[in-house]
């Protein structure tokens, strides 16, 4: 589904991300490992354009998706960028209704033909983060900041889901909730898989080992091994990858 070809990437003089090569498959998820500062949220950035136009910024390589040059001429960013749904690792809902919250995305992108449609939106998608019964009687009521943090976590993924997009991307999206919102956030990846290709970034081992595919390990800016999950933890190829998931350092 998108391919990441001869990737190299500065943030000033500092180079971030060293001659990256990655497939990203339909369907799968897909979890970026590795030390703080290794890349992986850069990377994660590069796959929606977040880095685009940013001051001090360069890139050099090709990110393709579908065969597409996704920074080609012909892209118009705001549009390609409806493809993916963005999860950040502290929740950030607007200061609005939980109903609004979900809603605003198809609103703005038109995809919604009357307010029965965009009812219908909201519900699956609350549905579909597993929110849905916490909130239904208060949908209109109820100020997206003022539910819990795991719960806020929610409904910044229903947001994300209300577009519809091809691709999640989350950057460490359990990393500031307790483990029970944390459970029903990796259950809620493991159902949305096959559905959607989820790009995660995270620095659990087990949650990785639990929910993802294929891991992609990083280290200072290089993709140094990515492989099917079992394959990577069993039987890494590289010794910074062993010593990693061992616990030695990072």
């Amino acid at each position: 589904m998108i391919e990441v070809r001869d990737l190299n990437l500065w943030y000033g003089a500092k180079q971030a991300l060293v001659n990256v090569n990655l497939d990203v498959r339909r369907g799968e998820v897909l979890a970026f490992i590795g030390p703080s500062g290794c890349g992986k949220t850069t990377m994660l950035k590069c796959l929606n354009l977040m880095h685009l136009g940013a001051r001090g910024v360069r890139m050099e390589g090709t990110i393709l998706m579908n065969g597409q040059d996704i920074y080609g001429p012909d892209i118009d960013p705001p549009v390609f960028r409806r493809r993916f749904g963005w999860v950040a690792q502290k929740p950030n809902p607007f200061p609005s209704t939980v109903y609004e919250n979900v809603a605003y995305g198809p609103r703005i992108h038109g995809l919604a033909s009357d307010h029965a449609e965009l009812d219908s939106i909201v519900e699956a998608s609350l549905r579909k983060a597993r929110l849905w019964d916490e909130v239904k009687d208060d949908l209109h009521s109820l100020q997206g900041p003022d539910l819990s943090v795991g719960q806020q976590q929610r409904l910044c993924i229903a947001r994300a889901l209300a577009t519809d997009p091809d691709v999640l991307l989350m950057d460490e999206p359990t990393g500031s909730i307790d483990p029970f919102a944390t459970a029903l956030i990796e259950e809620l990846m493991m159902t949305l898989r096959g559905a959607h290709t989820i790009v995660v970034v995270t620095h659990s081992m087990m949650q990785a080992r639990r929910i993802a595919d294929r891991v992609a390990y990083f280290h200072l800016g290089r993709l140094v091994e990515v492989g099917p999950t079992q394959d990577v933890f069993e039987n890494a190829q590289h010794d910074l990858v062993r010593r990693f998931i061992a616990g030695k350092f990072g």
